[in-house]
């Protein structure tokens, strides 16, 4: 193993991907501490303390603290992502997007762009909405977060987020041109990163104090370590369908006559279900943080309380029920049977067309069960951490979640991409019996 990071520099071309990414990636981290003009900071750490159960504090874990701290970079590249979602679901009905989903590497092309104009009208959208509903923020003394609320200050807001998030999705660009792995992924991989050191921090501090013990922190990383082996065994699993390449003769030439596989993966959805059902469940606490004096809302809260057995349940059925949903969006048996048949492919054992697509849906379905019955069990251990075991929320949020998933995640799609120029210039990979499989392996 030591070997292998050795040769990873060893490698003039990779090395200098390697120290690119990660010069951009320090670039982002040092605009995520530049402030938004007009803005009282110390009211607003005094708000976000409170919304650790909201959509909002699910917003700021994305975006590494940067939105309860409303720098430059407090929108993220949440806006990219919930576009590139926008339009991944449009593809499934919209016949003019499917269309272009089929012409390959130029139609990918003018989805993207349009991804671009959507990333950039959604960040004008949320900056606005953000700049008003900064104006509202008050402590218990009646300070506004805003120092001179306005015109000029919204208009200097919007202007300021929507330009940072724009800045970011040319940064994850860039990364994915010039440096390793996903650059959108890896923007988010450090906003969530950089939140361990006060994870660690707090737990260091409940050991300290005595609120802990050395025996039970150790117990608690170690279980922690064993989720991470869990999800990184969930994460890689996949079902391999054998397919069968029948042989051509194309003048002297024998093309074909090979047999493959086609990997379908136990979690295919990924983390999606999780950020779905999670946005969810934090609809009542987040109206309830408007409007604190109605009871009605407050009775909601006690009913979903995290952790409580109500909220765990309906939140288990929610990410079972999105993972299938999701599954569905993603992976279309159908197209996979026709692009087999297309090409001459076929699945030992049955034939091609409507019987090929039926298998691969009945397959499918039968590992996506257990895929998304792990995914509701990561999604509701960290609750269960901060009930039985009184773990910090912030450090809470590293053993499952999304948080975790994502971490896994991307840094399995990065260490795959770094594997693989390893390998192509006859280097030991990071593992002598196998290859790391990301993702999009």
């Amino acid at each position: 193993m030591i070997e292998s990071f050795q040769n990873v520099f060893r490698i003039p071309e990779l090395r200098r991907r390697i120290i690119f990414t990660l010069s951009l990636l320090a670039v982002y981290r040092i605009g995520g501490q530049i402030p938004t003009p007009g803005i009282d900071h110390e009211v607003l750490s005094a708000f976000f303390s409170q919304m650790g159960g909201t959509i909002f504090g699910l917003y700021n874990m994305f975006v590494g603290g940067a939105f309860e701290r409303a720098t430059i970079f407090a929108l993220g590249v949440m806006p990219y992502i919930s576009a590139s979602i926008i339009l991944q679901l449009l593809g499934s009905m919209w016949p003019y997007l499917q269309k272009l989903q089929k012409e390959g590497q130029e139609g990918q092309k003018k989805i993207n762009q349009y991804t671009r104009y959507g990333t950039v009208l959604l960040s004008m959208v949320q900056a606005l909405g953000i700049s008003y509903w900064l104006q509202d923020i008050r402590d218990e003394v009646g300070r506004s977060a805003v120092i001179d609320p306005g015109a000029g200050f919204i208009f200097v807001t919007v202007v300021t987020m929507t330009t940072g998030t724009v800045f970011l999705m040319w940064l994850g660009e860039q990364i994915q041109e010039r440096g390793i792995g996903n650059g959108i992924s890896l923007i988010i991989f450090v906003g969530i990163i950089a939140q361990f050191p006060i994870a660690a921090k707090s737990e260091f501090d409940a050991v300290m104090n005595g609120l802990r013990s050395g025996l039970v922190e150790i117990f608690i990383v170690a279980v922690w370590i064993l989720i991470i082996a869990s999800v990184v065994l969930i994460t890689q699993g996949q079902r391999r369908i054998t397919v069968q390449y029948p042989r051509r003769v194309v003048g002297r030439k024998v093309y074909g006559g090979q047999s493959t596989h086609l990997p379908l993966r136990v979690n295919a959805a990924g983390v999606m279900p999780i950020i779905f059902a999670q946005s969810i469940m934090f609809v009542p606490g987040t109206f309830s943080s408007f409007f604190p004096d109605m009871a009605v809302f407050q009775t909601m809260v006690e009913w979903f309380q995290p952790g409580a057995f109500i909220y765990n349940a309906l939140y288990g059925m929610l990410i079972v029920f999105f993972t299938y949903f999701y599954t569905s969006i993603i992976f279309n048996p159908v197209d996979v049977a026709d692009n087999m048949k297309r090409v001459g492919g076929f699945i030992p054992g049955i034939r091609p067309g409507k019987r090929t697509a039926d298998y691969l849906d009945h397959i499918l379905t039968r590992i996506t069960l257990p895929g998304s019955v792990f995914l509701a069990i990561i999604a509701i251990v960290p609750f269960l951490i901060i009930r039985s075991m009184n773990v910090s929320l912030s450090a809470s949020s590293f053993f499952g979640g999304t948080a975790l998933l994502i971490v896994v995640g991307v840094a399995l799609d990065t260490l795959q991409q770094i594997e693989s120029h390893l390998v192509s210039r006859h280097y030991e990979g990071f593992m002598k019996r196998g290859r790391v499989r990301g993702r999009a392996g």
